[in-house]
């Protein structure tokens, strides 16, 4: 019987629950993946919540020596066939993680990064980054979730050491609910600048000044950049008390209950590499409204599932809402070819199984 590939998984996990940390879990549980790999697991991130990232910490320092110190442990004790690593690719984030990649290296072990972020483009020709990027992502594989991500990383890492895997989430999607009168609009995601907020309250507000009538749903943990008490502020200053709803984090049962409410989905963001709320969008049957960020107009396919619009534009945001608060049918047509969409590519089956067969090709 042949002995299964021991993989060292160096990544975060939650909380708090964000994309990169939400695929760590997905990899952690699969069955396809244990099945096929001995996977030992170290917790990279520093943070515990939302509001700790970007601050400064004594327990984080703690965290991140804890980490250090589990993963010489594990190299030193135990003989791994390939060390994945998900890491942050810029500014202080890359600083932090780094260190970890030249440790494993240094171990003589295969290296992957599986890139869930993006920004190396900006970094690439400042000091210390110039040098210590090549020396981070020299002789390693990495994977990017779409190749509309590698022009971001391709003044350092090489098309030959790049390989593509989407992606995906668990189908927790059930029967539909009938709709409200009033169209619910649905934004998910932490309370973050990045991610369009403000952008989308814009838009409300235009909405609202040209007549329309709708509830928007707001839901996502506060920040450090945001707090509940900053965005109830920017709601009343917007005029738009009652229409734009904050709800919190909301996470299991009560988190799908919003995607099975809404009418529609928006997601704005500012900077995004492959947003899994978008995902769990497509997979509740839901038209979404999103920018050309990163991967989306892969995910979304514009005047089909979905409208695509420019980036920290107000005007093209509410065009596209508009469009589908103004047409019932519209909007049930394009949510059930982003569902189809979905169970074609994006499911959590699909995202392992490429996993599985892109680790297995590194390893061999």
């Amino acid at each position: 019987m042949n002995k299964k590939p021991r993989i060292l998984i160096i990544a975060p996990l939650p909380p708090p629950v964000h994309g990169s940390a939400m695929v760590s879990q997905y990899i952690r549980e699969s069955a396809v993946l244990n099945e096929a790999f001995q996977m030992d697991f170290v917790n990279l991130s520093t943070s515990r919540r939302m509001d700790e990232i970007g601050k400064r910490n004594p327990r984080k320092l703690i965290r991140f020596i804890g980490a250090y110190a589990q993963v010489f442990s594990k190299l030193m004790t135990r003989r791994y066939d390939l060390c994945y690593l998900a890491i942050t690719c810029h500014g202080i984030g890359f600083l932090k993680d780094a260190p970890f990649v030249w440790l494993c290296k240094l171990f003589g072990r295969k290296v992957v990064i599986h890139q869930h972020n993006k920004g190396m483009a900006s970094d690439v020709h400042r000091w210390p980054y110039r040098w210590l990027l090549p020396l981070t992502y020299r002789h390693t594989s990495v994977i990017l979730l779409s190749w509309r991500l590698y022009p971001d990383v391709s003044q350092v890492v090489r098309r030959e050491q790049v390989h593509i895997c989407a992606n995906g989430i668990g189908n927790s999607a059930c029967a539909c609910m009938d709709k409200r009168v009033i169209p619910h609009i649905l934004f998910l995601s932490n309370l973050m600048v990045s991610k369009g907020i403000f952008v989308l309250l814009d838009a409300c507000k235009v909405l609202k000044d040209n007549g329309y009538t709708f509830v928007c749903h707001i839901v996502g943990g506060e920040t450090k950049e945001i707090t509940r008490v900053r965005f109830e502020e920017e709601v009343c200053n917007r005029g738009l008390q009652g229409i734009v709803l904050y709800h919190g984090p909301r996470y299991g049962e009560e988190k799908w209950r919003f995607f099975h409410e809404a009418d529609l989905f928006v997601h704005p963001t500012l900077d995004d590499c492959f947003p899994l709320t978008i995902l769990e969008a497509m997979s509740f049957g839901l038209p979404v409204v999103a920018t050309s960020e990163g991967a989306i107009p892969d995910m979304i396919t514009d005047g089909v599932t979905g409208f695509l619009c420019n980036r920290e534009n107000v005007c093209s945001l509410v065009n596209a809402i508009e469009k589908l608060l103004n047409d019932k049918n519209l909007r049930k047509q394009m949510g059930d070819k982003a569902c189809c969409r979905y169970k074609e590519r994006y499911t959590l089956e699909a995202f392992t199984k490429t996993l599985r067969d892109v680790l297995s090709d590194i390893l061999n």
